[in-house]
């Protein structure tokens, strides 16, 4: 664990030690460290493609016991990513309906958050919750939204 800090703060600390004496002891300690780890992480980025690639020719069931747990790691991942795939879709169906209140809570005259509870804004006195409306680009009136055709002029309005 120590070592991956290291590792994510070596081009960091490879960065910042440009800037050092390189005569300092502690600067070169610094810079060797580096190096290790920075190979360290080569290293075992060589040996992920190997096995990935010996697994490939000769086949998950000839590695006997390392393949058997091979399988479970894979398919605990795959559980664990159902599991992060739906908390992530509950997140932002809550931050959906969050988005939603606060938008009927919000003045669509002056853009002020109210309280809730609140069915006039408390800033310009305008109701709250009440429909959005569009500007007609034909003769530029107001239309409510889900509106097709504009009061004003019988412009179709986009949906």
């Amino acid at each position: 664990m120590a070592g991956d800090l290291f590792g994510g703060l070596g081009g960091l600390m490879k960065g910042l030690s440009s800037f050092m004496p390189q005569d300092d002891p502690a600067v070169k300690l610094l810079n060797v460290q580096t190096e290790v780890s920075q190979l360290k992480s080569d290293e075992q980025a060589v040996l992920a493609e190997i096995g990935q690639a010996a697994l490939d020719t000769y086949g998950i069931e000839s590695f006997g016991e390392k393949g058997e747990k091979l399988l479970y790691i894979r398919k605990s991942l795959e559980s664990a990513s159902q599991k992060l795939n739906q908390a992530k879709t509950e997140k932002e169906e809550v931050e959906a309906q969050k988005k939603k209140q606060d938008a009927e809570r919000t003045c669509p005259e002056c853009g002020t958050l109210n309280p809730e509870g609140t069915r006039f804004c408390q800033e310009c006195g305008a109701r709250l919750g009440a429909k959005e409306k569009r500007i007609c680009p034909e003769c530029g009136g107001q239309v409510e939204d889900g509106i097709r055709f504009c009061g004003e002029c019988g412009h179709r309005m986009e949906e």
